[in-house]
C-alpha cells in the first residue's frame, strides 16, 4: 500500500511521542465528570448490549471531533459499555498512531483525510464511492470505518463579509484573480496541518495558481485573526464560527477539497468482536449532517458548554438516550 510521504514522516514523528500524547490528554471531558451520571436509556439501551465490555474512546484535538468522541464515550455507556476517556489528542498522524498501535480503540476520521493522507492517494480521479473505497483499502492496516455520515466537513478558504462583498468575490477563482493583483493582501492565516498536506494549502496554491504569506497559528485562533492579521483563513465547512466572525465561506469551484464525509474508525480486532458497534454507530453517525453539526459546534465554541454535554444533549434529542 502506497502511503503519502510526509504522513509517514509524521506518522513516525507521531508514533515516537504517542505514549506521552495520549497520556497527555483524557479524561477532562468525560461524560461522567461533567455531568454526573453516565448516559443511559433510550434505544441504544434497549437495542444493544454492550455490558461487560470496555472501550477506550480518542479524538482529535479540535472541537467537533471531541465532541463526536464525547458522542461515543456517552453511547458506549447508554449500551451498557464501559470507556476509557482518551480524547484531545493532537494531529491526524498521532491519533492515527494511537489507533493502529492499540492505545486507543477508536476515534472519529474523515473520507478525504482517510484516502489522502492515511492511505496516500491524490486529490484527482477520486472513486465513485469514496468512503467504500475507503474502508475496503483500509481493512488492510486492521482499521473498520463505521458509517458514513451526511456530515462532510471540508477544508475551506473564508475571508470578511464586508471585503467578500466590497470585491465581489464568491469563489477562490474570485479570490486567486484578487490576489494575484493586490500582492499585498495575499495573507492567509491557517494552522500547521493545512499548511503541510496536499489536500491543504500546497494542493490549493496550485489548482487556484495563487501563492500566500503564511502566519501559523492555533486553529482555534484562526478564525478572529481573518481581517487582522490577515485576509484569508483557513476554515472548515461546519464551524459555527464562520457566521460568528462575520465570514464568508469561499465556493470551492474547481471542486479542489475531496468530500470528508465523517465516520468512526475502529480497530477491526475491536469491530469484529462486538458487533453491536457498528450497527449503533451507523445509526448515529446517519443522524449527523452539516447544519447539525456546525449547532453543535457552535454550541462549544460560541455559548461555551463543555463537549460532553453537548454530546449528551444531541443523543437525547435524538432519542438515542433517555
Amino acid at each position: 500500500m502506497r502511503m503519502h510521504r510526509t504522513f509517514r514522516t509524521a506518522l513516525t514523528a507521531a508514533a515516537a511521542t504517542l505514549a506521552l500524547a495520549v497520556a497527555g490528554c483524557a479524561g477532562d471531558t468525560n461524560v461522567n465528570q461533567s455531568g454526573g451520571d453516565a448516559a443511559k436509556g433510550g434505544s441504544l439501551a434497549k437495542d444493544y448490549d454492550l455490558k461487560g465490555e470496555s472501550f477506550v474512546v480518542g479524538s482529535k484535538e479540535f472541537t467537533e471531533n471531541k465532541v463526536l468522541g464525547q458522542i461515543t464515550i456517552a453511547a458506549i455507556q447508554a449500551a451498557g459499555g464501559k470507556t476509557e476517556d482518551k480524547t484531545g489528542i493532537s494531529g491526524t498522524a498521532t491519533v492515527r498512531a494511537a489507533l493502529t498501535s492499540g492505545e486507543i480503540d477508536m476515534y472519529w476520521d474523515y473520507t478525504g483525510t482517510g484516502w489522502v493522507n492515511i492511505l496516500g492517494n491524490t486529490t484527482t480521479n477520486l472513486p465513485p464511492d469514496l468512503f467504500k473505497a475507503v474502508s475496503d483499502a483500509d481493512k488492510a492496516n486492521k482499521v473498520t470505518w463505521i458509517g458514513p455520515s451526511p456530515l462532510n466537513n471540508s477544508y475551506g478558504l473564508a475571508i470578511k463579509k464586508d471585503v467578500a462583498q466590497k470585491e465581489k468575490i464568491k469563489t477562490m477563482s474570485d479570490l486567486a484573480a484578487y490576489l494575484n493583483k493586490n500582492a499585498d493582501k495575499s495573507t492567509i492565516c491557517a494552522a500547521s496541518e493545512f499548511l503541510q498536506r496536499d489536500d491543504g494549502l500546497p494542493g490549493v496554491e496550485k489548482a487556484y495558481g495563487m501563492q500566500f504569506k503564511i502566519t501559523e497559528l492555533d486553529f482555534n485562533l484562526v478564525y478572529p485573526q481573518v481581517g487582522k492579521d490577515c485576509t484569508v483563513g483557513e476554515i472548515t465547512t461546519t464551524d459555527g464560527r464562520v457566521k460568528a466572525n462575520d465570514l464568508v465561506a469561499l465556493k470551492d469551484d474547481k471542486k479542489f477539497f475531496v468530500p470528508y464525509n465523517a465516520a468512526l474508525t475502529v480497530r477491526s480486532e475491536v469491530a469484529d468482536k462486538s458487533p453491536d458497534l457498528a450497527k449503533m454507530f451507523k445509526k448515529i453517525a446517519e443522524a449527523l449532517d452539516n447544519e447539525k453539526m456546525m449547532e453543535l459546534n457552535g454550541k462549544v465554541d460560541i455559548d461555551g458548554d463543555k463537549e460532553a454535554d453537548v454530546a449528551k444533549e444531541f443523543l437525547k434529542d435524538e432519542g438515542f438516550i433517555g
